[in-house]
């Protein structure tokens, strides 16, 4: 089992900034994804960003240029630095790890319990 513990939500002002952190623990796998989704109220959950355990990153269109995905494998944490903040970005931010099972198969995902990033404008 793999438990995802975040922090660093709160609510700030348009053009703002703030940074999640989420560290895991338990039995993670050498090689891993790590991410940051998001849900606001009537949404579905969306990507928002993705990094592989080598650095690899992805971000959704909506946040290129303003939010930055890093992690610390020493550590199992992976950290999203969000700047110019805006109204839109108001969501609950889950912390989600994928790894594979190399001789089945399997995809494990784990999620944490969310922390609300609020933006005002």
């Amino acid at each position: 089992q793999v438990q995802l513990v975040e922090s660093g939500g709160g609510l700030v002002q348009a053009g703002g900034s703030l940074r999640l952190s989420c560290a895991a623990s338990g039995s993670i796998f050498s090689i891993n994804n790590m991410g940051w989704y998001r849900q606001a109220p009537g949404n579905e959950r969306e990507l928002v960003a993705r990094i592989t355990s080598s650095g690899t990153t992805n971000y959704a269109d909506s946040v290129k240029g303003r939010f930055t995905i890093s992690r610390d494998n020493a550590k199992n944490t992976v950290y999203l630095q969000m700047n110019s903040l805006k109204p839109e970005d108001t969501a609950v931010y889950y912390c989600n790890l994928d790894q594979k099972i190399f001789v089945s198969g399997r995809v494990l995902i784990y999620w944490g319990q969310g922390t609300q990033v609020t933006v005002s404008s």
